[in-house]
């Protein structure tokens, strides 16, 4: 069980990221497609913000939240409904699952066998967006996995709040957080955004976004390979196929 801190609007930047990624986008293409918001904590207010966020995408979407402690289910508000659920989603198919800040308190040999549970659950062509923020959302991080495994990395914060990319190493995924260390591929990445900011900087009149976009660019002309966004983001956002940062055995 966690501690469940809930903070309204603290998962924007997940939520505009999943309404806008293909894979997310393609596993919401069915019929009333099942979405679940694994975890939700204290409040459901973060559960709602999701499901009007992705309505935008799949207007027809059924929406359930799901915690582990029977104390916190509430009453289905706003065409959501809740239960009590853990990793076995309640013995639901969802499309689409968003598991944030569930692992935070299990070790990082667990994660594996949390992530089979997860996509276990999962209903054909589904998908799972696991990950981990802090307190109000400024810094985010997750992980996309699908019925193979995990997909891609992606690393969403507000420009105005960090001074680098590798601030976001304390709010990195179970998975990696203790990966970001000299010989991890975590590392490396992180630490070559780094120089890509700072080679960026004389841009910086420009705003940190413009700054961060030629920092991408830069993370490409080095073998990164990053994904190229073509929409105005309000975010500074990193995503990278998992192979970039998967952790050695």
């Amino acid at each position: 069980m966690t501690r469940g801190t809930t903070n309204i609007n603290r998962l924007r930047r997940v939520d505009r990221w999943m309404a806008h990624e293909p894979a997310v986008i393609a596993a919401l293409d069915a019929a009333r497609p099942l979405v679940v918001d694994l975890g939700y904590g204290a409040r459901p207010d973060t559960t709602v913000e999701m499901a009007g966020r992705l309505r935008r995408v799949a207007p027809d979407l059924q929406m359930v939240g799901l915690e582990i402690d029977p104390a916190r289910v509430v009453e289905p508000r706003d065409g959501v409904r809740f239960a009590v659920g853990g990793f076995e989603m309640a013995g639901l198919r969802p499309r689409v699952v968003r598991a944030f800040n569930v692992l935070r308190q299990y070790d990082e040999a667990e994660v594996d066998a949390a992530w089979s549970r997860l996509r276990a659950a999962l209903s054909p062509g589904g998908v799972i967006v696991e990950g981990t923020c802090d307190e109000i959302g400024r810094r985010c991080t997750w992980v996309l996995l699908d019925h193979t495994g995990p997909v891609s990395l992606t690393l969403c914060w507000a420009p105005e709040h960090s001074d680098r990319p590798s601030d976001l190493a304390e709010r990195l995924p179970k998975s990696l957080i203790h990966r970001n260390v000299p010989g991890e591929k975590i590392h490396e990445l992180l630490t070559l955004a780094d120089q890509c900011w700072d080679i960026a900087a004389p841009l910086a009149p420009y705003g940190p976004r413009v700054r961060w976009r030629h920092a991408q660019d830069l993370l490409r002309e080095r073998g990164v390979d990053c994904v190229v966004t073509r929409r105005r983001m309000s975010d500074n956002v990193l995503t990278v196929p998992w192979s970039v940062v998967a952790p050695s055995e």
